[in-house]
């Protein structure tokens, strides 16, 4: 099936419009604060969330409104930068009161609202700014707000992301898409903070659950920024079902069509929040291969990706490989140190540096030039298998310790 990448992020699906204001959360008067993200129509809807026990009263309440996986009446998500909304004696009834705030205005229930939040932890947000905010909120909706959400969701991110892509089920033009945030405070482990994602596929809830599930295997909880799990990592899927495709209600072609999508757009938001790591020079890719299990390729590459050493060395661009055995040797991960080959690559080039676990004679000054692209992948062949997979992160700069040594003041 062929998947082509298209404009619209979150709004590119049939039946969904966004908006992102500034209402006054934030101390600056001109960043977004405030996003909405509404549907014309009843959704079927996904989520995954933060496994912290820590979780933020927005998390609670999202979860609870999932109702089990089988909500099929998702009507909107609103999320909230500036503030986490973490840690506070009022913090479910805030939660609950933004949810009231979008079903008074649509006459709907509250628990067919989404609502999410990020920022800081363990400040009271105030409910007064987002109430002041809610018509203007509703005003600006547009089939072209994907990026006013997507930069209304940010807290440190230099830049908004989205995504979106168009396939084909059976005859009809199916679409996916979503914006996402988060480049602090990312770890493997479901669910790489923010993510709101819609389509116009229809489907059933149980098997948008499913593929949504099993998605972020390979996706979201294969980035890592700084080992650091969110208490407000949340991941939401809605499907208007307006592309009038042929419900989807089993494992089969289409299942497995839409499953292809949704993964092409989540990988591409998966890189997009690695590269954009606080203080990040660049995107590093760790790619595993010839492993004997999936589980031996994922738990290898999220361990490498994840070290603080591997990282500051991709900083440097110093083709330091051993830390990249170090951490493939703690991740828990059983494999034969004796048949590992490694090699760093990138646009500039590939350079072996070890082979059946033993260090190569290399050209330091090729290796250098390979490091020095803004984008490196660290390849691994156990040579013992046929599985893969693919991690995501980045460098670990000085900047990283400047954005988060007075990241609250």
């Amino acid at each position: 099936m062929a998947v082509k990448e298209i404009e619209g992020g979150v709004c590119a699906a049939a039946g969904f419009k966004a908006s992102g204001i500034n209402c006054g959360i934030r101390k600056s008067k001109t960043k977004k604060d405030l996003a909405l993200i509404l549907a014309d129509v009843p959704c079927s809807v996904a989520g995954v969330f933060t496994q912290n026990i820590v979780k933020g009263a927005p998390v609670v309440v999202s979860k609870k409104h999932l109702r089990g996986g089988y909500c099929e009446t998702a009507r909107a998500i609103i999320c909230n930068s500036g503030n986490a909304n973490t840690c506070n004696a009022d913090g479910m009834e805030i939660a609950e009161k933004m949810c009231s705030l979008v079903a008074e205005r649509l006459e709907i229930s509250p628990k067919d609202v989404f609502v999410a939040s990020t920022g800081v932890i363990g400040q009271r947000l105030d409910i007064a700014p987002i109430e002041a905010g809610i018509d203007g909120l509703f005003e600006a909706l547009s089939t072209d707000g994907s990026r006013d959400a997507a930069e209304a969701i940010m807290t440190t991110d230099t830049h908004s992301k989205e995504a979106a892509v168009e396939f084909t089920l059976g005859d009809k033009t199916c679409r996916l898409g979503g914006i996402a945030k988060g480049v602090g405070m990312v770890c493997p482990n479901m669910a790489t903070n923010l993510i709101f994602l819609t389509t116009d596929v229809s489907i059933d809830p149980e098997y948008l659950q499913r593929a949504l599930s099993r998605d972020v295997k390979s996706s979201f909880n294969m980035v890592s920024v700084d080992g650091d799990q969110s208490t407000n990592d949340t991941c939401l899927l809605f499907a208007s079902g307006l592309a009038g495709n042929d419900r989807i209600r089993c494992v089969g072609p289409d299942y497995t069509a839409f499953c292809e999508a949704l993964n092409a757009v989540t990988v591409k938001l998966s890189k997009m929040l690695a590269k954009d790591g606080e203080g990040a020079t660049k995107l590093v890719e760790c790619a595993v291969s010839g492993s004997a299990s999936s589980y031996t390729a994922k738990r290898i590459a999220r361990s490498v990706i994840k070290s603080s050493l591997v990282k500051a060395a991709m900083f440097g661009a110093d083709a330091n490989w051993g830390r990249v055995l170090c951490a493939l040797g703690y991740s828990g991960a059983k494999t034969d140190v004796n048949k590992i080959d490694v090699s760093f690559t990138s646009k500039a080039g590939s350079v072996e540096v070890c082979r059946g676990g033993c260090g190569v004679d290399f050209s330091e000054e090729t290796a250098k030039k390979v490091l020095s692209e803004d984008e490196v992948t660290i390849e691994v062949n156990l040579n013992s298998g046929k599985f893969k997979a693919v991690a995501w992160g980045c460098d670990l700069t000085y900047d990283y310790v400047k954005i988060n040594g007075d990241y609250r003041t």
